[in-house]
């Protein structure tokens, strides 16, 4: 079977293809079987019928015979005694770099930073949880270090494509976790990547077979609708065709006319964008019409919107204007005979190719080319791009979140004052446009006007958006870029030039930057007393001064430190042996058992608590109960005074957070030099942040204004958010938690 499989390959090679093509490829492929001999793939299959089967996905799409030859070697390296020399002996130095360029990784240094053995074994819960935080950064980690090394050769992304279409197909042999995680990560990354290198015929194949997985109920209920009706379609697209055929024909206009396969991933996401049930969606019926030229396109339009009535809101010129994959064709929706619903793409030859195979397009039919191919060089420019920005990102976490958001998200374009158009994610400030445009003129950035007016750093930028940076002559960013909570820079390519530029700055400056920063935060939140060092090995540095060093540098903000403490105790409700060991102080509880007010007492049941109003604790502090005479527990910090003032120890209780309320109260303090509308200003943040303002009290002495307020947070991260935002506002000095006491 294997072998009839290969020759099927060579058989349907594209014509261009020599005698000496086929001959490489065929001595690939028993090069392939040889070292792949004995192993079995999940399904229980010889391992070389993957090799053939991705072979078979790069023949179909026409790259060179080179592309088909490393296809079959791409794991030839991994998990065999062969090494990439021996493929350069075998193959030559451009076979050679196409398998390195493809293969998995299998040294990860960066991923693990801590010495795992100086964690004690009371620790092992935490440990646990740890164990678990860094399976997930090794696969991000091995995603980034497998975009990086794809950015030498636009060839090894398409290897990788067809790898990963294969694997998919084949998924239903992994546990279903597996199963889950690779189809969410298929979804997320690698479909959007053959979507944005406009590879059409892999995109709809890796976002059905990832939406199979991620979602099956889902999946199944669209695929038994679609089954339900196929013979009644296909009768009707018939028809349909038929009819457009003569009317183009009766007007002299040569096409060719096709029904247009829909995909039940791209059926679902018309179905849960436009909140309607699959009977409403448009163009599960929809047919192609293929022209000469583009004054052809429009004139086809014209025909069909004067023969069948056009659906509102349903036209989309891509001619035009193109996608940001470069995808060009005319969209539109008309009502048909039949009173239902009928979508049509109207396109040329050229736009065909290029929407079908997109990148891969410019080796199809290459020998009749001749001229520069201008599709090809944008993809690779993006390509370049893209890769440029990796080499910045050393955090594999911030790399496939920048991935998801700056790279395959929604995307704005705005304009230089030269006109040049910047395309930017959604979501982007002035300075990642800043960013965006030079290195440099991002460092230097000191203000930003927006169609002629001086915005705020942190506005938002719309498409269409005429923007001009306001420069200083030296100088470099501010450390507030890097805050998240702030808003000023929202795209992951500027903030990994921003923590660039801070890391070639002192070490020791940094560390003393990154522990002022930490300390001032946590200062603020109340959060006096943890164990640093704890809190370090929980993000895989190995003591307190790495962690200072990396948010000196910007590779972590302490915003991301806030969520992890929130987090930590979030897991601790679920688990109350998860709670971190930085939080704890030793010792394990018989029994956990929840009272009043979402809080935990361990050994006690059915204990009422009350919290205390002497310190008012909130989601994330450490507590401590005191059994009182008749009333239950009153639940305190453990840095209350009060608490350390108690002579009864006996009566102390340890507890945890439990199932949270939805708000806590949390005593803040503002101190501003007072102004006109400064407290409405305070008023209108809190409010616009979802926090109720349940106390105020405001005392002006002089110039200055102390407000002494009670908030309603939900945790730590949202207290955290809105003091930032708040001392952010103009004349506020300090906006900080008040100690208890």
């Amino acid at each position: 079977m294997t072998t009839l499989e290969i020759k099927s390959i060579i058989e349907n090679l594209p014509e261009y293809y020599s005698p000496a093509d086929e001959d490489l490829i065929q001595r690939a492929y028993l090069f392939a079987e040889k070292v792949h001999e004995g192993q079995k793939r999940a399904s229980g299959e010889p391992y070389i019928n993957h090799c053939i089967a991705v072979a078979q996905i790069l023949a179909d799409l026409r790259v060179p015979a080179v592309v088909v030859a490393a296809g079959l070697l791409h794991d030839s390296v991994e998990d065999t005694p062969v090494t990439i020399a021996d493929i350069e002996r075998e193959f030559g130095d451009e076979i050679a770099r196409l398998v390195d360029g493809v293969t998995k990784l299998d040294t990860l240094p960066r991923v693990s930073r801590s010495d795992t053995g100086a964690i004690s074994a009371k620790d092992e819960q935490t440990e646990r949880a740890r164990e678990r935080s860094r399976k997930a950064e090794l696969a991000n980690e091995t995603l980034r270090k497998t975009f990086l090394a794809m950015g030498e050769d636009v060839r090894v992304v398409i290897i990788k494509l067809a790898d990963r279409l294969h694997n998919m197909r084949t998924l239903g042999y992994m546990p279903e976790d597996k199963r889950r995680r690779i189809a969410k990560q298929t979804q997320e990354i690698f479909a959007p990547l053959a979507s944005r290198l406009g590879i059409w015929q892999l995109k709809w194949e890796l976002e059905d077979l990832s939406f199979r997985y991620s979602e099956p109920d889902i999946y199944k209920e669209i695929a038994k609708s679609l089954a339900e009706r196929r013979s009644q379609r296909e009768t009707q697209v018939t028809r349909i065709v038929d009819q457009m055929k003569a009317l183009l024909a009766e007007h002299g206009i040569a096409a060719d006319v096709s029904g247009r396969p829909k995909h039940i991933y791209s059926i679902y996401k018309k179905m849960y964008r436009k909140g309607v049930p699959f009977e409403l969606v448009h163009d599960v019926r929809a047919v192609r019409v293929i022209v000469k030229d583009v004054p052809t396109c429009y004139v086809v339009l014209g025909l069909i919107h004067t023969h069948w009535r056009p659906v509102p809101g349903e036209f989309d010129d891509y001619i035009a204007s193109p996608k940001d994959n470069f995808y060009q064709s005319l969209h539109t929706a008309v009502m048909f005979e039949d009173g239902n619903t009928l979508e049509v793409q109207i396109r040329t030859s050229d736009m065909h190719e290029n929407a079908e195979y997109g990148i891969a397009a410019h080796w199809r039919y290459k020998e009749g080319k001749s001229s520069r191919d201008e599709n090809y060089e944008r993809r690779v420019v993006y390509l370049r791009q893209l890769m440029d920005w990796i080499s910045d990102v050393d955090d594999a976490s911030e790399f496939v979140d920048g991935l998801k958001t700056d790279v395959f998200g929604d995307r704005v374009y705005a304009f230089t004052p030269a006109g040049d158009i910047i395309d930017l994610p959604a979501g982007a400030t002035s300075i990642d446009f800043a960013y965006h445009v030079h290195t440099e003129v991002g460092h230097r950035c000191r203000g930003a006007k927006v169609n002629g007016k001086l915005v705020p750093l942190d506005t938002v930028l719309k498409t269409g958006d005429k923007v001009e940076i306001l420069t200083a002559k030296r100088g470099g960013p501010s450390r507030d870029w890097l805050n998240s909570n702030l808003g000023l820079v929202r795209t992951n390519r500027a903030r990994s030039k921003v923590s660039h530029w801070f890391k070639r700055q002192d070490i020791d400056q940094n560390v003393s930057q990154g522990k002022a920063q930490l300390e001032r935060e946590l200062r603020r939140l109340g959060l006096t007393d943890l164990n640093l060092d704890q809190l370090a090995r929980d993000f895989n540095y190995k003591a307190a001064e790495d962690l200072f060093l990396a948010i000196g540098i910007g590779d972590i903000n302490t915003g991301r430190i806030v969520n992890h403490l929130a987090l930590a105790e979030k897991e601790a409700q679920r688990d109350p042996d998860e709670l971190p060991a930085y939080l704890r102080d030793g010792g394990q509880a018989d029994s956990v058992t929840f009272g009043g007010e979402g809080i935990a007492v361990q050994g006690l049941k059915g204990l009422l608590t009350v919290m205390g109003k002497c310190c008012s604790p909130a989601p994330g502090d450490e507590i401590v109960g005191y059994i009182t005479r008749g009333r239950g527990a009153t639940i305190h910090r453990t840095d209350c005074p009060n608490v350390l003032r108690m002579k009864d120890r006996e009566r102390l209780v340890r507890v945890m957070w439990g199932e949270p309320k939805s708000t806590y109260p949390v005593a803040v303090r503002i101190q501003a030099y007072d102004r006109d509308g400064l407290l409405r200003d305070v008023s209108t943040l809190i409010s616009e942040e979802g926090i109720n303002m349940s106390q105020v009290k405001v005392d002006v002495n002089e110039n200055k204004a102390v407000f002494d307020l009670t908030l309603e947070v939900g945790n730590i991260s949202q207290l955290s958010r809105v003091l930032n935002k708040l001392e952010n506002l103009p004349n506020v000095m300090e906006a900080r938690r008040v100690k208890p006491g």
